[in-house]
């Protein structure tokens, strides 16, 4: 069995799906996930009734509701998706970041010690844990710096970024110190089914579709490389096939990009799958102050993944946003059932007070 911390966000689910879609008999998942407001079930319906997939809800600061799980199913394995990801979440609440990401990383870590300090010799040589991290650890590049190596000192500059950086200084150590098999990835922008409308690409459908203002942080500038989430969940699975215990890899799209111009190709997509009468959807762009302490450009140096575990994306940003466009454009349920109240009041919250430019 594998456990996996997270598995009713984004890329966890993403995950899960595409675990239990992959073998004739997947092996199996145990999902444990605290249902915070970006978790959500609903993402796992085509596998809820799968004998492979199981679900806890649970939220990993309990440590010892953790312990219990590990000796009662036993898992080879852990992948560690949860974690609080919005940047702007962070700036207006960092309390939260520091709970989950780092004291819950903590406890998993503990736990996880415990149980694998118990285990038979094979079984010991064969546990791994998989943190999943981000490359926001590394800080902001120029636009001529080279790009984010598994080497790149960490400088993060939010509080989001800064509570990942030491979830991975813990993990790190917990190898170093414990001997305990860890692997870590840090991984550029994802974009895909199921992400939350919070972030860039599902804000901007969502608001392009009907008819809201596009905002775009500062003069829309700021580099991202954009990473496909299948493409992401591919590489995990690669890594916890054949990751070094103690390595970290980064995991890339190959598609770096100024916001501005991901802005645009959104709403020329919408243009040409769904055209609105009203003309074309880049009229809606409004340029908003930016957030503080913006990063201005990550890139990733994905070579010691595909030279070490023979990985590279299968998706070019082009394709990928075909696809993630017509999944909301066919999945209007699953997004209206997302933007609740909460959802609504954290929008106005935080773009109703920036000024347009």
């Amino acid at each position: 069995m594998i456990l996996v911390t997270g598995g009713a966000g984004f890329i966890g689910s993403n995950f899960i799906i595409d675990w239990l879609g992959t073998a004739a008999q997947p092996e199996a998942i145990l999902n444990i996930d605290c249902l915070s407001y970006a978790g959500n079930l609903e993402n796992l319906a085509s596998v809820q009734t799968s004998p492979a997939y199981r679900f806890e809800k649970l939220d990993i600061c309990d440590q010892p509701a953790i312990q219990a799980l590990f000796v009662q199913h036993r898992p080879r394995a852990i992948v560690h998706f949860a974690a609080e990801s919005h940047v702007d979440r962070s700036i207006l609440g960092p309390g939260e970041f520091v709970r989950t990401n780092i004291q819950g990383t903590f406890s998993l870590l503990e736990a996880a010690r415990a149980y694998w300090g118990e285990l038979q010799e094979k079984e010991r040589e064969q546990f791994r844990f998989l943190h999943v991290s981000t490359d926001e650890v590394y800080g902001s590049l120029g636009p001529k710096d080279p790009a984010f190596s598994e080497i790149t000192p960490y400088q993060p500059n939010s509080p989001y970024s800064a509570s990942k950086a030491a979830s991975d200084h813990l993990v790190r150590a917990y190898h170093h110190t414990y001997g305990l098999p860890t692997l870590t990835t840090n991984c550029s922008n994802n974009y895909g089914p199921y992400q939350f409308p919070e972030k860039l690409i599902p804000l901007i459908i969502a608001n392009a579709l009907a008819g809201r203002p596009l905002p775009v942080y500062g003069d829309g500038m700021n580099v991202r490389d954009w990473l496909y989430v299948g493409d992401h969940c591919s590489a995990i699975r690669r890594v916890l096939e054949a990751g070094r215990p103690g390595e970290t890899y980064n995991i890339g799209g190959n598609n770096e990009m100024p916001n501005i111009e991901v802005v645009r190709r959104i709403c020329r997509e919408l243009d040409r799958l769904r055209p609105d009468s009203k003309g074309p959807r880049e009229q809606l762009i409004k340029f908003v102050t930016d957030r503080p302490g913006h990063d201005r450009r990550y890139a990733i140096d994905a070579r010691k993944i595909e030279r070490e575990l023979g990985w590279t994306p299968e998706h070019t940003f082009e394709t990928g946003l075909q696809s993630t466009v017509r999944w909301y454009l066919e999945h209007q349920d699953w997004v209206a059932h997302v933007q609740s109240g909460e959802y609504k009041q954290w929008i106005a919250t935080n773009y109703s007070e920036r000024d347009a430019r």
